[in-house]
């Protein structure tokens, strides 16, 4: 029989027996040499943090070696190779061998650490046994925790290309989010009307409420453009930021972009980034129902408890009054420290 296309949808693979044509579950490959994770292993951790991906031997041949290696997403194209071990040493390769070490518990345990994760780490991680002609993985999913948001250019919506969006998500504290974290965003509550980039090169918008303007009477979920000319198609950005290692805090009173700047420094900080301002909302609860400066030149304040006098918004989340003159319009500002 083949099983590709069932796995697909349920990630199970049945046969029909002879008796009363009753579905019964094929047993799968039994792993010789590793220990196989709990279904749907997945590990989570915040920029910043340490995390630990588990692979235990289940029995150690005489001569073997474990490979770790990153995959790219959907498991096409090359992977990354981490690090290469065997039962005395270890090698590290590539952008995540420096922070990367075997945990070591104990004799069996070929579990690898990953410290001072950054945005880009989450994905999915291989542990491979090599034993002479034979060998055998396992896969395990690093989530990065984190919080998705909308971003646009000061010149008005649907300004980016494909590489611009890149930049401008990591000029915001930020990086580009993939599917499944736009996908999360969305189960979480994220609602917006704009077409952004993703991480993979498609375009995209998460519609909780539909209404006439945003794909009429489709059902809610992530709508999409498909793939788009990376050079020339232009739309907004859904950028994802984790956990920042300072503060956000704001100073009352009545600035221009300049002087908001200059009031910051005066208290050993810098304007605020974006992404510094919805990382402190998500991971804090921060709550400040005051406009305010940050360093792209647009207006914002975070909401944590909905009010009617802060944005008459029922969800929390981060306002924004866009992008002002930075002149003639005053405003408190967000700092980050």
């Amino acid at each position: 029989m083949n099983c590709a296309v069932v796995l697909l949808l349920t990630s199970s693979c049945f046969t029909w027996s002879a008796a009363g044509n009753i579905p019964s579950r094929e047993a799968p490959n039994k792993l010789k040499y590793l220990f196989e994770p709990p279904v749907y292993a997945e590990v989570a951790g915040r920029r910043g943090g340490n995390v630990t991906l588990p692979c235990i031997l289940r029995m150690k041949p005489s001569l073997y070696k474990v490979k770790w290696t990153k995959l790219e997403p959907g498991h096409v194209g090359p992977e990354f190779i981490i690090m290469i071990s065997n039962a005395h040493t270890f090698k590290p390769y590539g952008r995540l061998g420096p922070r990367a070490s075997l945990r070591k518990a104990h004799t069996m345990d070929a579990s690898l650490q990953l410290s001072r994760l950054e945005l880009d780490d989450g994905g999915t991680y291989r542990c491979e046994l090599v034993n002479g002609l034979e060998d055998e993985s396992v896969v395990i999913t690093l989530t990065i925790e984190g919080v998705v948001f909308p971003y646009q250019s000061k010149n008005g919506h649907y300004r980016f290309t494909f590489y611009e969006a890149m930049e401008a998500c990591a000029e915001q504290d930020g990086s580009l989010a993939t599917y499944n974290q736009l996908y999360r965003a969305w189960m979480d509550g994220l609602d917006w009307c704009n077409a952004g980039w993703l991480h993979d090169g498609t375009v995209r918008y998460p519609i909780i409420n539909p209404r006439p303007v945003c794909g009429g009477e489709l059902l809610p979920g992530i709508r999409t453009y498909g793939p788009k000319d990376k050079d020339h198609d232009r739309f907004d950005a859904f950028c994802f930021t984790s956990q920042t290692s300072g503060s956000v805090f704001y100073i009352s009173g009545s600035f221009s972009f300049e002087q908001a700047g200059h009031a910051c420094e005066h208290q050993g900080a810098e304007l605020a980034l974006v992404g510094q301002l919805y990382s402190t909302w998500h991971f804090q609860n921060y709550d400040q129902c005051d406009g305010g400066w940050l360093r792209d030149g647009s207006v914002r304040f975070p909401i944590s408890k909905p009010r009617k006098r802060c944005g008459g918004i029922p969800g929390a989340g981060v306002r924004s009054f866009g992008f002002r003159d930075k002149m003639t319009h005053l405003y408190g500002a967000y700092c980050y420290r």
